[in-house]
This record gives C-alpha cells, sequence and structure tokens, in this order.
C-alpha cells in the first residue's frame, strides 16, 4: 500500500478557543458547520456522520477538551482537530489521515480521487462554514 500525503490544514479563527471547542466537540456545532452526526464527546464513543453520500460510521479516539479531539471516520480515515489558544484566537489545525493508493472507499472510488476532492471540499467549503460559524 502506497500512502497519500495527508490533508492538513492550519487557519486562525478570531475567536476564543473555548468557542472554537464547543464548534468542533458537540452535535449541534459540528451539525452547523460539517454534516448532521449524533456526536458525543466520549472516548471510544460509536456515532454516525449523515453525509450526502451515505452515512460513515465513526468512533471519538481521543478526546482532550479544549485542545484536541480525534476520530475514525468511515472503515479507512482519521480526522483530527487541533486547537492552540492565542490570546483570545485559536489555531486550529485539521489532519485528515488514512489515504492509501491502493484503497477503494466504501462509495467505490479510490482514495486518489477521493482525497483530491475532500481536500478541495475541506479547503472551499466545509473550513470556511466553520470559520464564519466561530467568528459570528
Amino acid at each position: 500500500m502506497t500512502a497519500i500525503p495527508d490533508i492538513v490544514q492550519t487557519l486562525i479563527f478570531k475567536a476564543p478557543i473555548q468557542k472554537v471547542w464547543e464548534a468542533v466537540s458537540t452535535q449541534e456545532g459540528i451539525a452547523a458547520w460539517f454534516m448532521p452526526n449524533n456526536f458525543q464527546a466520549v472516548e471510544r464513543q460509536a456515532f454516525t456522520i449523515f453525509s450526502p453520500y451515505g452515512d460513515s460510521p465513526c468512533v471519538v479516539k481521543e478526546l482532550d477538551p479544549p485542545n484536541r479531539l480525534v476520530f475514525s471516520w468511515g472503515k479507512d480515515w482519521m480526522v483530527t482537530f487541533s486547537l492552540k489558544d492565542l490570546d483570545g484566537q485559536t489555531e486550529f489545525t485539521l489532519v485528515h489521515s488514512g489515504w492509501s493508493e491502493d484503497t477503494v472507499t466504501e462509495v467505490g472510488e479510490t482514495h486518489t480521487v477521493v482525497r483530491d476532492r475532500m481536500n478541495q471540499g475541506w479547503d472551499s467549503s466545509v473550513l470556511p462554514k466553520l470559520r464564519a460559524y466561530v467568528e459570528q
């Protein structure tokens, strides 16, 4: 299996860390900028992201409020949200990992194809929605 680079994006939000944490670690917050879900902030807790492409099973892997949340997404991916307090602003880093050239997703497309689409989605749609949500 040949690894494909992780999607890594870091942004600075003009919002306090607690506000950003609540946006990325609560069911309501995640639904407001990402997708409907039944997330609960409990380690090893299974939850579902209700995507237009189908329901994705997820599991909370790591929880360190208000600095880090890691969860599995579908059968292959890990998503990490890292937050750092910058005196009233928040540095937010997304890492979307688990990509492999030889792997096909649940919807029958290769990771090579899906990674580019996902990277563009994070960049052009999802993270701007998160910024708008926390900076309002």
